[in-house]
């Protein structure tokens, strides 16, 4: 795994197929990446989400955009505390049965880099145990 600021880019022991379709499934995608991390995900108004921690945090993100030959998906946060953000995930196949998965996470103000650097820690192996091959 590479970490750069807020750069992630992780090789996953599953299919770019697999991975881009947990991905790119804007509403649900993220109680598949991260069972027991997210426990409600649902859509509020169009191209807008409410995602729910385990630990009754409320987020809200809105759909930027999605390229489907890419694999590339985009999505920011939407919050008083937050001048501007930005995530994006994309899948690479990485020979057989693998894939590479690049996450940038963007934000203003830099006070909240500490903190989503945390998170973005603490997911990844929560995304390479939920998107291992022969689960689901």
């Amino acid at each position: 795994m590479v970490v750069e600021g807020r750069l992630r880019d992780t090789r996953l022991d599953a299919r770019p197929e697999k991975v881009w379709d947990a991905i790119s499934d804007f509403v649900n995608g993220p109680l598949r990446m991260g069972p027991g991390v997210f426990t409600g995900s649902k859509l509020v108004e169009p191209g807008a989400r409410e995602l729910t921690f385990a630990d009754g945090t409320v987020a809200r993100e809105r759909f930027i955009a999605r390229d489907e030959p890419a694999r590339r998906m985009v999505w920011g946060w939407i919050g008083e505390q937050v001048e501007h953000d930005n995530t994006s995930m994309q899948v690479f196949a990485e020979g057989a049965g693998q894939s590479r998965l690049v996450w940038t996470h963007d934000t203003l103000p830099d006070e909240l880099a500490g903190w989503l650097s945390t998170a973005m820690d603490q997911l990844t192996p929560v995304f390479q145990n939920a998107l291992r091959s022969g689960g689901r």
